[in-house]
């Protein structure tokens, strides 16, 4: 396999690399590409190249096939990668990447599919990312009466799962602090389970939808994990977060940047 020379990487490959290195850069692969142009093997209208996509364009796209025989298009990053995955001259179209994941909708995708780092979409995984849901959303849970549950702190640490959510935590920076928890509830689970709390400011949907994604690529064997928006106050589990647990994640102070500016005491 050759080895990728990243002085020669646009963003959209070096935001793959990362990505396929660290799960705490997915999603904002995601973002870099669906705001990238791709290139595509086929022919759009009157022939190749760049093309301006318009209700009822006739294009053509080829399929690749997969080693198990099933049909995949293949797309790639830069014109340059395309030409080192093909042995003869073909075709292309350069286009938005949203727009050949709505004209494809249903049909497996495979982005740089010849280099070291590439990516294979499915079709609801397509469907997510038009949505603007970064991959899959994760699934709520309200418990209706009191429920008594087993808290504790897991024998062996999840160091990767716990590295990668403080590198993505990290970017947004309404979010204060985040925990973690064994947690056993009898009445409904056969054994215990990770639980993140997060500790946020303002609206977190979207960091649950992404911490959730990033836990779900790093959990232990793949096991379930729970996340929690923890509020100061709060009975059950915040109190448990709060009193008996350290933070695997803080927001860090700006008071340090008062000494640069020359602000002095009070």
């Amino acid at each position: 396999m050759d080895i990728m020379d990243t002085k020669q990487e646009n963003t959209l490959e070096k935001s793959l690399r990362l990505a396929a290195d660290e799960p705490a850069h997915r999603p904002d692969f995601f973002k870099t590409l669906l705001n990238s142009t791709i290139y595509v093997l086929g022919t759009a209208g009157t022939g190749e190249g760049q093309v301006n996509l318009e209700a009822g364009s006739n294009i053509s796209i080829a399929h690749w096939q997969k080693p198990d025989g099933s049909a995949v298009i293949p797309f790639f990053s830069s014109l340059q990668t395309l030409q080192r995955s093909i042995d003869s001259e073909e075709s292309y179209v350069e286009i938005p990447a949203r727009s050949l994941f709505e004209i494809t909708l249903g049909t497996p995708l495979f982005l740089n599919p010849k280099s070291p780092y590439g990516k294979e979409f499915f079709p609801e995984e397509v469907r997510h990312l038009l949505s603007d849901e970064v991959g899959q959303k994760p699934v709520q849970r309200t418990v209706e009466k009191d429920t008594k549950v087993l808290l504790g702190q897991p024998s062996q640490y999840p160091s990767q799962m716990v590295n990668s959510l403080t590198q993505l935590l990290a970017k947004h920076r309404n979010v204060k602090r985040a925990f973690l928890a064994l947690m056993h509830d009898a009445s409904s689970d056969q054994k215990p389970h990770l639980i993140i709390g997060i500790e946020a400011d303002g609206d977190i949907e979207l960091v649950m939808r992404e911490a959730g994604n990033v836990a779900g690529d790093t959990a232990p064997d793949g096991e379930p994990v729970d996340l929690y928006r923890v509020h100061e106050g709060e009975s059950g589990l915040s109190d448990y977060f709060l009193k008996q647990t350290a933070p695997f994640y803080e927001r860090k102070s700006a008071g340090w940047l008062r000494s640069l500016f020359g602000f002095g005491n009070a």
